[in-house]
């Protein structure tokens, strides 16, 4: 029985895949490919002509000598080679192909691109790439890339025109709390783009937001619509905003990246959400990975140091948000200020207060290390009156070494926590 798996699914949810190119040599590509799927829970299988086994694992000449049926290709080897192989893959009759190797469009070697065309039109193949950096699952512990790490679980996906942005997001992701559940790196963009990855992910239950790395768009009508009825929120990087920027996404992945305010505005248009940089991408994506998005553009402020509290309401203020008016009764100031000597129990003593009001939409709670204050009581009251509120909560712990463990706990329990004002502001 033949695989049979619509759109991209086999991409993502392989039963069985064959890496073609697999090497035993530290420092090829083929070598980090069969290193990162030595944990896929599915069957793996190596092709190389030159080694009779690759960790451990006996591998193949060719694709053909291979009994069982294969559902994923994975091709890193030189561009040359790449129709030969292909072919073989197609009469083999895997339909799903990851093409890691380079030196196609991108490179102005158009004639070996429409060879691969011809191929794929031929068996009727899906091809992601070329030029790409592959493809992750962390719910089948499938790293199908050639990152030095493996990322940590979460309810992030991205997808990008970029695979070498996402090795240093895996990394990031191992030190941090941001978790990611798919990945789809595009390269070349020959077949597989943006907007089908969309309406995939959309689907996918194990994914609450989609972060995208975007050059530019092949169909821009079909994204617009893709992105516009999709029910789940979705952050663009776009890069290629100046001159400079342009030309090196030609050379990147042979696209040209035209008007920054024409798709920023596209963007707008169909309810994606736009960041200027890496770090605001990834801190909103975690946020909304984790938590819902406010209802309204009124925002609480609690902490224990006047100067935070007036800078936090400035940058609340300059981005369009609201520090409304505390209720007379409460007989507090928004910012509300527990002062500087406010140990944990007097943020409960605020939280229980507040709790049950209806005047805010998301809270900005802040801390700065004091000696009588202890971080972590001070964080666990955070995360209580979180529970209680029911509302969008971010957390600006200014410091380092000593807040540590109280951003261990508020991470823990889904609470974004931040050491620059700016970067919580911002999220919200």
């Amino acid at each position: 029985m033949m695989f049979e798996k619509r759109g991209i699914e086999s991409f993502l949810n392989p039963r069985s895949i064959v890496v073609i190119g697999a090497s035993n040599k530290p420092g090829k590509v083929g070598y980090a490919l069969a290193r990162n799927l030595l944990s896929f829970k599915g069957k793996v299988f190596f092709v190389n002509k030159e080694s009779e086994s690759i960790f451990g694992i006996s591998s193949f000449s060719s694709v053909s000598e291979i009994k069982e049926r294969i559902e994923l290709a994975i091709i890193a080897i030189p561009a040359s080679a790449v129709p030969l192989v292909l072919d073989e893959c197609g009469k083999k009759g895997i339909k799903s192909i990851i093409i890691i190797s380079a030196g196609f469009g991108e490179s102005g070697n158009k004639e070996l691109e429409e060879e691969i065309t011809v191929i794929k039109k031929k068996h009727n193949l899906r091809i992601l790439g070329p030029n790409c950096f592959g493809v992750v699952n962390t719910d089948l512990f499938l790293d199908a890339t050639f990152a030095k790490t493996h990322p940590s679980k979460g309810a992030i996906a991205f997808i990008s025109q970029s695979g070498a942005l996402w090795s240093g997001l895996a990394d990031l992701s191992q030190s941090s709390f941001v978790g990611f559940s798919k990945v789809i790196t595009l390269g070349d963009r020959m077949d597989v783009d943006f907007a089908e990855c969309i309406e995939h992910l959309e689907k996918d239950a194990h994914t609450n937001v989609m972060l995208l790395y975007l050059e530019s768009l092949i169909d821009g009508k079909e994204f617009m619509r893709v992105v516009k009825k999709c029910k789940k929120p979705i952050i663009i990087l776009k890069a290629g905003k100046t001159d400079a920027g342009m030309k090196a996404a030609l050379s990147h992945t042979g696209s040209l990246a035209g008007s920054f305010e024409v798709y920023k505005a596209a963007f707008k248009q169909c309810g994606a959400m736009s960041v200027d940089t890496l770090t605001e991408g990834i801190d909103l994506a975690h946020f909304l990975s984790i938590q819902s998005k406010p209802r309204g553009k009124r925002v609480l402020v609690v902490t224990n140091a006047g100067g935070p509290g007036i800078l936090a309401a400035d940058a609340l203020v300059e981005r369009g948000l609201e520090v409304p008016l505390v209720s007379r009764r409460l007989r507090w100031n928004n910012p509300i200020d527990v002062l500087g000597d406010a140990d944990a129990d007097r943020y409960k003593v605020v939280f229980n207060k507040l709790s049950k009001e209806s005047f805010f939409d998301s809270t900005l709670v802040m801390f700065t290390p004091q000696m009588m204050a202890n971080a972590e009581n001070v964080a666990k009251e955070i995360v209580l009156f979180f529970k209680k509120s029911k509302r969008p909560l971010v957390a600006c712990f200014l410091g380092a070494k000593t807040i540590e463990g109280a951003k261990r706990i508020l991470e823990e329990n889904n609470i974004p926590c931040f050491d620059d004002i700016n970067r919580a502001v911002k999220v919200l």
